[in-house]
């Protein structure tokens, strides 16, 4: 079977993702409200910062709002994207799904105060959404760009996790050089899943 090409790869993972019927979604939904928060206190144990940036989920992207809210009870100031200039991502503090708005390209942000991109400096864990990790840590994003504008920004050793389904956790997909190496996954079934050569296991 010949190797898929990144637009392949997207073409299948959305439209598996399109046929999920309504009971597994929300199953997986939930499971990965379960696993979020220990994933955090996990990854950032070592570290003296209690910001994480996350996304809101769109469409069929895995992941829910319950999940940004699981984070927020526990103690952490979760940021989220928005939308500006072409780039490295703009942030914007998460507060509760009654303080988003509607934004560019279908998604929805926190109507307060836009952030620097410079402010995911400061995050200890980055929940990366992907269509697809594989197990050294190469991400399938949807070729836009923004995220690997971004995350050379972080910090020497943020932890940066794709949350992904666990049928898009997969042996190897295709990298370019500027692709940034995720160093985890979090999916509903196995949740947390280091990557890359320190190995490719529950954690």
């Amino acid at each position: 079977m010949k190797a898929l090409s990144k637009p392949e790869w997207r073409t299948h993972v959305l439209s598996e993702r399109r046929g999920l019927d309504p009971e597994t979604r929300a199953a997986e939904a939930a499971a990965l409200v379960s696993s979020v928060t220990p994933a955090a206190d996990a990854l950032a144990a070592h570290r003296d910062g209690r910001t994480v940036c996350a996304y809101v989920p769109v469409g069929s992207e895995p992941g829910s709002l319950a999940m940004l809210d699981a984070l927020r009870r526990a103690g952490r100031r979760v940021l989220v994207p928005v939308t500006g200039e072409p780039g490295p991502l703009e942030w914007a503090e998460f507060t509760g799904s009654e303080n988003l708005v509607t934004a560019s390209y279908g998604l929805r942000e926190p109507s307060g105060r836009a952030l620097s991109f410079a402010e995911v400096g400061s995050a200890a864990v980055v929940f990366v959404p992907a269509l697809a990790v594989d197990r050294r840590g190469v991400r399938l994003g949807r070729g836009a760009g923004f995220y690997d504008r971004t995350l050379g920004l972080v910090t020497p050793g943020t932890a940066l996790v794709a949350v992904v389904r666990d049928s898009e956790l997969v042996p190897s997909l295709p990298a370019d050089p500027h692709d940034v190496a995720m160093t985890h996954a979090l999916t509903p079934g196995h949740g947390l899943v280091r990557l890359g050569p320190a190995g490719s296991e529950p954690e």
